[in-house]
């Protein structure tokens, strides 16, 4: 390869990484600016802020389930994940679940995040995490390197 192709080469790389870190920083500024959605009276009562979850509010005459000013939003089909971020990892990557080394061999390293399964014993584990380390995947839920 020529000096020339290869920074051609590299520069399209480099475009579609800042591409999909773009992309990402547009995501987690969306996240970033949901509400909080809480549970209505979590603040009044010590057993629900316990159980600090959303709860839709079914009161005839709730204030919350009203839509009034100054009460906390409720969960509504708008609020949902644009579909081209939508069950992606922080990475920008596509979570696949691997219980076994052939199911590694199928992945795309560009494209995919491999999870191990919870099912998946220390020593098979181990040998993910050697072969993934070999293939250049990378692994979420890798804890300790093998």
């Amino acid at each position: 390869m020529e000096p020339g192709e290869i920074i051609k080469k590299r520069e399209a790389v480099l475009k579609e990484l800042r591409k999909k870190r773009k992309a990402m920083k547009k995501i987690v500024s969306w996240r970033n600016d949901l509400p909080e959605f809480i549970r209505y009276h979590w603040w009044r009562y010590y057993r629900l802020e316990r159980g600090y979850k959303w709860r839709k509010p079914k009161g005839n005459d709730n204030k919350s389930r009203l839509q009034l000013k100054g009460y906390p939003p409720i969960v509504k089909v708008g609020y949902r994940t644009p579909k081209q971020y939508r069950d992606l990892h922080p990475s920008g990557l596509k979570p696949v679940i691997v219980h076994n080394v052939k199911e590694l061999e199928k992945v795309d390293k560009d494209k995919h995040i491999v999870y191990i399964a919870s099912s998946v014993g220390k020593r098979k584990r181990q040998e993910i995490l050697k072969r993934a380390q070999e293939l250049g995947i990378r692994v979420a839920n890798g804890g300790a390197k093998a």
